[in-house]
């Protein structure tokens, strides 16, 4: 059955790798099991209910991933989405909890008529060759950048923003351990690795009291408080939530295009440039993202970690299929989750990861090999590759890299006479994207 479903023979896999695969990247990924119901208890909602929202939201969305695109792309509440969703719509525009829910169930909609009429589709397959090969590349620093602070080995520093951390404080230590154990074992073909580094920094970390033990079973709290709670906003009331809709709608629309051309280009999935699936891939994350609204849950998108199950081995929808049943698991495993995603605080404003970040470090360096196919001799696909690239780490945000990307990618090939050779979707979405750095940037 799960070969005629997935077709893995075909594409060179088999269950165990497939398992494996679903495994790493559910507990590269968990992190947000934890982190979602804290971020969104800021804005007033029942965290116990946040929790059980995002494992449920993040398997209906991986189950339409597996089926729909049989591909091996975890999906799950997106980080950046959630803050905005609480520190800016509810906490500093002063809308409800539920309305904010309402503007995220709009923008889902809005997705899902996209995506029906392809037109999600057509921008996938009509991004730039070098920003296609730059995306991967950007991701993967933004990955890496996000290991780097959670291990403590990079912290912030008033004057130079970012600085080399205390390598001899325990927490990191502890990740400089893990990130060496992967490092070995991947160079010497070990196909497990990742999964591996997690179980021996795991009970080290219980040795020297840094991962803490907090049982194994827990009974799922209910989802009762936020579900369908949302309130369908009344722009004609408050025509400010316009603006709330479409910032949903862009954050989602850039975080799930970038991340499924990064992954998918690891996975040897795109061909030509163009992604297989493209609108299956799409509508999976635009009903996810509707469905995670009416149970209580900020905007479903695809993961970047999905790149830790494919770094080792993960090739089929099955991948997919395991990360969410580990996420229906997740609802009475609780306590064991947490032991492994869960962070290590240091002082009020920091809060390390010690088990997880070296497994980012790692992604981050396996998503490099696309940097190789950008033309650096041609220079209206190089800068604009570049700055696609180095904004994605240094704003901390998928969709701010490929807007500086888009941009100046048009702009030189209007400036060098190469303006035909643009698809018009290219020119439409840099315009937009203009336009929100002029009026709704803030």
């Amino acid at each position: 059955m799960l070969e005629k479903l997935f077709h893995l023979k075909q594409s060179g896999t088999d269950i165990k790798t497939e398992s494996i695969a679903g495994i790493t990247t559910f507990l590269t990924l968990s992190y947000i099991i934890f982190v979602q119901p804290a971020v969104l208890g800021a804005a007033g909602m029942d965290q116990g209910s946040v929790f059980v929202a995002t494992c449920v939201s993040a398997a209906i969305g991986c189950l339409l991933m597996a089926f729909l695109a049989n591909y091996p792309i975890a999906l799950a509440p997106a980080m950046g989405h959630n803050f905005y969703f609480s520190y800016i719509v509810v906490l500093t525009l002063g809308y409800t909890w539920q309305v904010a829910l309402g503007a995220v169930f709009v923008a889902g909609v809005l997705f899902i008529l996209l995506s029906a009429v392809g037109l999600r589709e057509a921008l996938v397959n009509n991004i730039p060759g070098c920003m296609n090969n730059g995306i991967p590349v950007g991701i993967g620093l933004l990955i890496a950048l996000v290991g780097l602070e959670w291990s403590g080995i990079v912290i912030n520093h008033p004057v130079t923003y970012v600085t080399l951390g205390d390598l001899t404080s325990t927490p990191t230590a502890l990740s400089l351990f893990g990130l060496m154990v992967i490092s070995c074992l991947i160079a010497l073909r070990f196909r497990g690795a990742i999964l591996a580094g997690f179980i021996l920094t795991t009970i080290l970390g219980l040795y020297f009291g840094i991962v803490e033990y907090k049982g194994i079973f827990s009974t799922p709290p209910s989802l009762d408080p936020t579900l369908f709670k949302l309130e369908i906003p009344n722009i004609f009331a408050y025509p400010n939530l316009i603006t709330v809709i479409i910032i949903f709608f862009f954050l989602d629309l850039f975080d799930s295009i970038g991340t499924l051309i990064g992954v998918t280009q690891q996975a040897g999935i795109m061909k030509d440039d163009k992604l297989p699936k493209a609108k299956e891939c799409l509508l999976s994350d635009a009903v996810a993202t509707s469905a995670g609204a009416a149970l209580g849950t900020s905007s479903v998108t695809a993961y970047i970690e999905s790149a830790a199950g494919i770094s080792v081995g993960g090739k089929t929808g099955l991948t997919a299929v395991v990360v969410a049943l580990l996420m229906i698991l997740a609802l009475f495993f609780s306590p064991l989750v947490e032991m492994v995603g869960s962070g290590y605080k240091i002082s009020d404003q920091v809060t390390l990861y010690p088990v997880i970040a070296p497994a980012l470090i790692i992604v981050g360096a396996f998503m490099f090999k696309s940097i190789t196919r950008i033309d650096w001799n041609d220079y209206t696909e190089a800068i604009p590759a570049f700055l696609t690239i180095i904004m994605m780490p240094l704003s901390f945000s998928i969709t701010e890299g490929i807007s500086f990307g888009l941009i100046s990618y048009v702009f030189l090939k209007l400036i060098t006479g190469k303006g035909k050779t643009v698809h018009w979707l290219i020119y439409t979405f840099a315009l937009l994207f203009i336009l929100r750095y002029i009026f709704i940037s803030n």
